[in-house]
């Protein structure tokens, strides 16, 4: 979880080459009504993202169904958005990838293909509920390469 350009799909695509589990990109789930908005740098709404919010909980259902392990990203900015991930998924862990907001923004700018603008990150950050500590999960440092953002996630995750 973490806001635009903390780095959470390239740390994930590290992450399920080192545990060889099944991945998911959060933005794939958008509709395109979502994706037409932010590429237009109009910000969701809560009523836009819980259809959003319930197709990722659906494929976290399938996964524990299926007794797999999984990864997806997703910005996950607030408690009621995470709540709705982890209800009736015991297995959800959240991994929050928190960087300097100058980074981000620098890292926005160099960003290409992504349909959203640099301009939403101001109320992305301003959105962002921290991980609270009866929260399953781990705050990391995205500062560095993500080799080592995602080691420090897959030692957290004892997957060795």
């Amino acid at each position: 979880m973490g806001v635009a350009g903390s780095g959470k799909s390239t740390v994930m695509a590290l992450l399920a080459e080192l545990l060889v589990w099944p991945a998911a990109e959060g933005d794939t789930f958008h509709s395109p009504e979502n994706v037409a908005k932010m590429a237009a740098g109009t910000p969701l709404t809560d009523d836009d993202r819980w259809p959003w919010l319930a197709s990722l909980a659906a494929w976290i259902g399938e996964r524990e169904l299926a007794g797999e392990d999984a990864l997806m990203t997703c910005s996950a900015l607030k408690r009621t958005y995470r709540d709705l991930l982890r209800d009736g998924h015991p297995s959800v862990r959240f991994v929050h990838l928190e960087l300097d907001p100058a980074e981000l923004g620098r890292r926005l700018e160099r960003r290409r293909g992504h349909y959203m603008p640099p301009s939403m990150l101001a109320g992305q950050l301003a959105t962002l509920e921290p991980l609270a500590p009866d929260e399953p999960g781990l705050t990391v440092s995205a500062v560095g390469g993500a080799d080592q953002v995602a080691a420090a996630i897959g030692e957290w995750l004892d997957w060795r």
